[in-house]
């Protein structure tokens, strides 16, 4: 029997069959899907896109800027959460407890939210002082006008996060630790929402990275992306409270 060559085992290796069956079902949906989902936020799900084509189509509270950080957040939530929660339900037909979308071990997540909630604080305030930080948070550059704006823009600024971790430490991380293991679905996720920074500052490029892989871990191991949701939100609004109030 004559043993394949080159060409024959490259075919081989990208058959078709059994690509959406079985085992690999999972892992092919998501990573198929995922430049789709990603890209189409990253194109047509931020404020320079409500502020470069939508501005004069609607306005809330006749403010462009207001509108356009709540069109990024309330675009988070709905391509990166409702989205990949559509797709959980529908198309993989799993229970969305099994992404992370539960309770999970509370003691320990609330151990991990104690533990690194300081640090996340403390490590956004030499940003706020960075010229790059400031040209870019807060999204509502009004935000700092008063208390109670600040207050409305950090509770709007959760539904953000919430999209955010859903699609990432849940739906990536969560759903590719069966096909890859779970260190790697870490490093997956890591990787794709680092890339997903491209334009950011670059302290919060490199930072993702670190993020990446810690709340990665607090997710696993709290089997919850809730206190991730929670850090990754304490992060960003205190990044904009430093910059709107500590000068």
């Amino acid at each position: 029997m004559s043993t394949p060559g080159p060409v024959g085992r490259f075919t081989s290796s990208i058959s078709l069959a059994g690509l959406f069956s079985g085992e690999n079902k999972k892992p092919t949906i998501i990573l198929l899907l995922s430049p789709f989902i990603l890209t189409t936020f990253k194109y047509f799900g931020t404020k320079a896109f409500y502020l470069a084509e939508l501005s004069s189509a609607f306005v809330v509270f006749s403010d462009p800027q207001l509108t356009a950080e709540l069109y990024e957040f309330f675009c988070s939530f709905f391509f990166l959460g409702i989205v990949p929660f559509l797709i959980i339900k529908f198309l993989l037909r799993e229970p969305i407890s099994s992404y992370g979308l539960q309770l999970g071990d509370w003691r320990f997540g609330l151990k991990a939210f104690l533990v690194l909630a300081p640090i996340m604080v403390a490590a956004t305030f030499p940003s706020s002082k960075q010229p790059e930080f400031l040209a870019q948070y807060p999204l509502f550059k009004g935000a700092g006008s008063s208390p109670q704006v600040f207050l409305a823009h950090a509770a709007t600024y959760l539904i953000f996060y919430i999209g955010w971790e859903t699609y990432f430490r849940g739906f990536m991380q969560f759903g590719l630790r069966g096909a890859v293991g779970d260190w790697n679905s870490i490093l997956v996720q890591t990787l794709v929402s680092c890339l997903l920074h491209i334009g950011k500052p670059g302290g919060e490029i490199y930072g993702s990275i670190i993020g990446g892989l810690a709340w990665g871990i607090v997710a696993f191991r709290a089997r919850s992306i809730f206190f991730v949701i929670l850090l990754h939100w304490l992060l960003g609004v205190s990044l904009d409270f430093f910059i709107c109030f500590v000068r």
